[in-house]
């Protein structure tokens, strides 16, 4: 897919019209995931707490035996991932909304794109690129791994966690999680690598951070990073060529709609 702006010339922002720069653009990204951070670590703690009054063991020592007993029920971290997932991306959405709220609805860079797109027809694009990238990915990634076997996190958790509670975890990954990452890395971060460095160069460089704060999910898999910039540099055109941030979370929500789908064919279904 070729990058490029599309049609219609950049719309010009008031002089005195916030625009992100890099670095404020980095803050809103180490936000997002220190919110994420954050609100698991107070869940658990809260979580801890009770289990430790309950038990009688309130000490420090109480309090580390508890959490770790949360840690290892399925459905209590499945609770965990849904709560610290949704309370940082809702915090991150308004955050963005009341900082750059003239930028919300303008379609092109250094707006975010929240606008129907020039044409429907990017929204059957997306669907095609949301399930196109994976098989590609897996297939580079795979010849990259000679062999070795990829994990990643959410699949693992998603994979021992009970029936009922592993719709609403598909919610959260699939809407959630998409939207919240298409505003800070399609929406906030390309248009603050635009306004200094040209279109594939901001691309480049969004998609390569983008693939680089997801290695922690995947076990620092150094091999899965083509294939996490291949999907952002794809979402990146959706987003320029579209002129408007929904396909790529359309793109992205299908992406990892069939990183789960495992979760149903239940390899290790709970006991």
């Amino acid at each position: 897919m070729e990058i490029r702006h599309t049609d219609t010339p950049p719309t010009a922002l008031p002089a005195d019209a916030p625009a992100p720069g890099p670095w404020a653009s980095m803050a809103a990204i180490t936000g997002y995931f220190a919110l994420q951070l954050t609100a698991g670590a107070l869940a658990l703690l809260t979580l801890a707490t009770g289990d430790a009054l309950v038990s009688g063991h309130v000490a420090l020592a109480g309090l580390e035996a508890a959490s770790a007993s949360v840690l290892r029920q399925p459905a209590l971290q499945a609770l965990l991932a849904m709560f610290s997932l949704g309370v940082a991306a809702s915090l991150t959405l308004w955050l963005v909304h009341r900082r750059w709220a003239s930028l919300w609805s303008l379609a092109q860079p250094p707006g975010f794109g929240f606008v129907a797109p020039r044409r429907p027809l990017f929204f059957a694009l997306a669907v095609v690129l949301g399930l196109s990238a994976p098989i590609l990915g897996e297939w580079l990634t795979g010849w990259l791994a000679q062999g070795h076997t990829v994990t990643q996190d959410i699949q693992q958790l998603g994979g021992h966690t009970p029936l009922g509670l592993r719709l609403p975890l598909v919610l959260v990954v699939v809407c959630v999680g998409p939207l919240a990452e298409e505003l800070l890395f399609r929406g906030v971060l390309l248009s603050a690598l635009m306004r200094r460095w040209p279109v594939g160069w901001a691309v480049g460089g969004s998609s390569l951070l983008f693939a680089l704060v997801h290695l922690p999910g995947l076990e620092y898999q150094w091999y899965a990073l083509p294939n996490l910039i291949l999907l952002a540099v794809l979402l990146a055109g959706l987003r320029l060529r579209s002129g408007s941030i929904w396909p790529a979370v359309l793109a992205h929500g299908v992406n990892n709609l069939l990183a789960v789908a495992a979760w149903f064919v239940a390899i290790n279904p709970p006991g």
